[in-house]
């Protein structure tokens, strides 16, 4: 059968039951040859020329920014390589292209180091003077958080997915499930960090033990990404810091610092969790102010 519906089915199967990916990469691929199926113009897989793919993808490059672009590309390849795998066509028509368009360099934004001592500062002051115990556990949580990805300098999603059990805090190391569900091993190697975590561990106990996450609302439900945002913005608002900052900016922050403190940049691309060094090294073009200290004199 030459159904191209049918094969996109029986191709997403496979990914979910053959190669394992999980259901962030399934449903990007879902909905990126959901899309293509839509625009080809035909219901057989094997009428699809190369002029075809070409009218197709000029047509993404009029909707999409290059990275959402690349990304559908690549969807689409893996679905004619697996036409290939299978034996369904004798001719991989994307052999016949040639795909390149220049993608533009946006260089990580980081934070300022008298930024994040600011931020760091007011929730500080912010868990001292709560009113209530609501408010004084809700800071609690919110500094725990805020330290833990600037130390650490995880993804965002990483965070949210911490389990109880990936966390000792008696020798300091987190177990992180990153993308394409590639553990590593993290050392927390900031004292006051480290603190700080105990103390949310110990105040958070049952709810963290009730849901099995490590991060949680007061509500005993995991923390989510958007959580997360609304808190930074919070308390960028009360500390006057006039900069848009994101989870994913203490990322870069981590990563430029420790190029700036001599870190090898091979060390720095197993802490991030980078499958190719070539992501790693665009740190080397922001790396501009020195922050040796950093990591260890950021508290206030």
């Amino acid at each position: 059968m030459n159904n191209l519906q049918t094969r996109i089915d029986e191709y997403l199967n496979y990914c979910e039951t053959q190669k394992r990916l999980d259901a962030k990469t399934l449903k990007a691929y879902k909905i990126d040859l959901t899309q293509f199926m839509k625009e080809i113009n035909t219901e057989n897989f094997i009428d699809i020329t190369p002029s075809m793919l070409e009218n197709f993808i000029a047509n993404l490059h009029t909707k999409y920014k290059p990275k959402t672009v690349k990304r559908k590309i690549a969807s689409i390849k893996a679905l004619f390589h697996y036409f290939e795998y299978r034996d369904l066509i004798e001719k991989n028509p994307f052999n016949k292209i040639q795909i390149k368009f220049r993608k533009a360099t946006i260089l990580p934004k980081t934070i300022p180091l008298n930024y994040i001592e600011s931020i760091l500062a007011t929730i500080y002051d912010y868990k001292s003077n709560a009113k209530t115990k609501f408010q004084q556990r809700n800071a609690l949580r919110d500094v725990a958080t805020i330290e833990l990805l600037f130390a650490t300098g995880m993804r965002i999603s990483e965070l949210c997915f911490l389990k109880i059990n990936d966390i000792n805090l008696d020798n300091g190391t987190i177990l992180i499930l990153g993308k394409g569900s590639k553990e590593r091993i993290l050392q927390i190697g900031n004292a006051e960090v480290l603190n700080i975590l105990k103390e949310y561990q110990t105040d958070f106990l049952r709810e963290c033990e009730n849901c099995g996450h490590f991060f949680v609302n007061q509500s005993g439900t995991p923390l989510s990404d958007q959580t997360v945002r609304r808190m930074i913005s919070k308390y960028t608002r009360l500390a006057s810091v006039n900069l848009n900052i994101t989870p994913h900016m203490f990322r870069h922050t981590f990563a430029t610092s420790l190029l700036d403190a001599d870190v090898d940049i091979r060390y720095i691309q197993e802490m991030l969790g980078h499958s190719s060094i070539n992501v790693t090294e665009i740190y080397t073009h922001v790396a501009t102010a020195k922050q040796r200290d950093i990591l260890s004199t950021k508290h206030p």
